[in-house]
């Protein structure tokens, strides 16, 4: 019992795993393979990313030759690229994770396991990354992938996390999407500090500071984004090429909304983690195939 007790208040004060300096990370989803797909991945290029974290729906041909094709075309064979499964990908899902895996062995940097695309944990460079099949596929249940996203970040030390999934609840996009996630992996992923990243509807919008996620979410407009344990910020970026949708839907708790009524084009938000090995920042910004900044912002990170 002493020597469990003793190893349990090691892990409590384990130093914070950071990541290492300039870490670009590129957030997309709803890809499609168009002119506007492969400018999105030229924009990606441009800005020296390491990383893309992708919400689902890749090519919408379930042709997992060809989308692999494109990215290895525009990124490399060797680019650390990870996915998390969307309702276009389901057809042909198995071929998708046998490509993506295949990746995953030449980008030996990039540490992940369990189930591809729907329950896995992944590490880059001191970055955390789960990626969820919440509301596609998984073990039956919302709540189970909430469990399985609370375990990981229950024990994790990474000062940066990253939860991602395609779907969405209704008021957590602007386009005419349901209710398909749940609550509960929202609020996990809030509730341990971690950024969420999702797809599913075609245009970018992403919230204040947040302290509960609900059908009326709790933010602080006037709060500056120093992401925590129960406060996070959440986006949706789902303008990675197949389309832009009008907006449908408002609500104060978003900070910024970028979709067709906007004039948006497609494109990729692009965040640099520990900029000039400041660990605790993380400085992001939407760009457009255009060479458009509509989003600007400064995420802060509490030592977890």
């Amino acid at each position: 019992m002493v020597s469990w007790l003793w190893m349990l208040l090691i892990a409590a004060d384990a130093p914070a795993l950071e990541a290492t300096p300039d870490l670009v990370v590129a957030f997309l989803g709803d890809q499609g393979i168009t002119d506007d797909s492969r400018a999105v991945l030229r924009v990606i290029r441009e800005a020296g990313t390491d990383l893309v974290v992708h919400a689902g729906d890749l090519d919408y041909k379930h042709d997992p030759d060809a989308w692999d094709a494109m990215i290895t075309q525009e990124l490399g064979a060797d680019f650390p690229y990870l996915v998390s499964i969307g309702n276009h990908d389901t057809q042909a899902w198995d071929g998708y994770a046998l490509k993506l895996e295949a990746r995953l062995q030449r980008t030996p940097e990039v540490q992940c396991e369990g189930l591809t695309g729907i329950s896995q944990h992944c590490t880059f460079r001191g970055l955390e990354v789960l990626l969820s099949g919440v509301g596609v596929r998984g073990t039956p249940g919302q709540a189970a992938h909430q469990e399985w996203l609370d375990k990981w970040l229950t024990r994790s030390h990474h000062r940066w996390r990253i939860c991602t999934w395609h779907k969405n609840q209704n008021v957590m996009q602007t386009g005419q999407k349901r209710n398909e996630t749940g609550w509960g992996v929202y609020e996990t992923c809030r509730q341990h500090g971690a950024l969420i990243t999702t797809g599913h509807e075609h245009a970018y919008s992403r919230t204040h500071l947040v302290t509960e996620f609900s059908d009326n979410p709790k933010v602080n407009p006037d709060a500056p984004l120093e992401i925590r344990d129960g406060a996070t910020v959440a986006w949706v970026s789902g303008i990675g090429g197949k389309s832009v949708r009008k907006q449908h839907r408002e609500g104060d708790h978003w900070a910024k909304i970028w979709t067709s009524t906007q004039g948006a084009t497609a494109g990729v938000l692009l965040c640099t983690f520990s900029p000039g090995g400041v660990v605790d920042q993380a400085d992001c910004v939407f760009r457009d195939t255009q060479g458009r900044e509509p989003d600007r912002f400064t995420l802060r990170r509490a030592a977890p």
